[in-house]
C-alpha cells in the first residue's frame, strides 16, 4: 500500500514539474521575444510546438493524478510529454545545426516582417530596414549555447522528468 501511495505521488509530483517546466519555457521564449525584441526564425517558431501541444496534456496528467482516476491515464499523459519534449529536443539539435553550419537550414527559413510601422510614409523605409531573422544566426549565445541549444537541454530535462513519473509502478 505504501509503495503505491509513494508512486501515485512521485506521478502527480512529475506532472506538476513538467508542466511547470514547459510552461516556464515557452513563457521565456516568449518574454524573449515580446519583452527583449528577440524575433524568433521559423525554426525557432517551430521549436515552440511541442510545448503548445504537451502542455495541456500536461494539465489533463496533473487533473488525472489530483482526481485519483487511473494511473494508466497520468502514466500514458506522462508518455505523450516525454515523446512531444524528445521531439522538441530533436528540433533543437536541428537547429542548432543548422546555426552551427553543420548542415542547411530549410529553404523557407526566414519569419514575415517583424515590426513595422504603422505610419504609411514610413513603411517603404520600413520593409527595406527590416530583415527577418535567419536560422543560420543564433540571435544570443547564452554560455556558448543559443537560444536552441538551451531549449534541447530543457527538452531533455522535461522528458527525463515525465518519464519517470510515468515509469513509477504501482505494486
Amino acid at each position: 500500500m505504501e509503495s503505491a501511495v509513494s508512486a501515485e505521488k512521485n506521478r502527480t509530483i512529475s506532472a506538476v514539474l513538467v508542466t511547470a517546466g514547459m510552461i516556464f519555457t515557452v513563457g521565456s521564449a516568449l518574454g524573449f521575444q515580446h519583452i527583449g525584441g528577440y524575433t524568433p526564425c521559423a525554426l525557432c517558431l517551430l521549436q515552440r510546438d511541442p510545448y503548445y501541444y504537451a502542455i495541456p496534456v500536461g494539465i489533463l496528467a496533473i487533473a488525472a493524478a489530483m482526481f485519483k482516476l487511473p494511473s494508466w491515464l497520468t502514466r500514458s499523459a506522462l508518455v505523450l510529454i516525454g515523446i512531444a519534449m524528445l521531439i522538441g529536443a530533436a528540433l533543437g539539435v536541428y537547429h542548432s545545426g543548422v546555426e552551427w553550419g553543420f548542415w542547411p537550414g530549410p529553404i523557407t527559413c526566414s519569419t514575415g516582417a517583424p515590426s513595422l510601422t504603422t505610419n504609411a510614409g514610413n513603411l517603404l523605409n520600413d520593409l527595406n530596414a527590416v530583415k527577418p531573422p535567419s536560422c543560420n544566426d543564433a540571435a544570443l549565445r547564452v554560455l556558448g549555447l543559443s537560444f536552441a541549444g538551451w531549449n534541447v537541454i530543457a527538452s531533455v530535462i522535461l522528458a527525463a522528468i515525465a518519464f519517470f513519473g510515468a515509469s513509477r509502478k504501482t505494486a
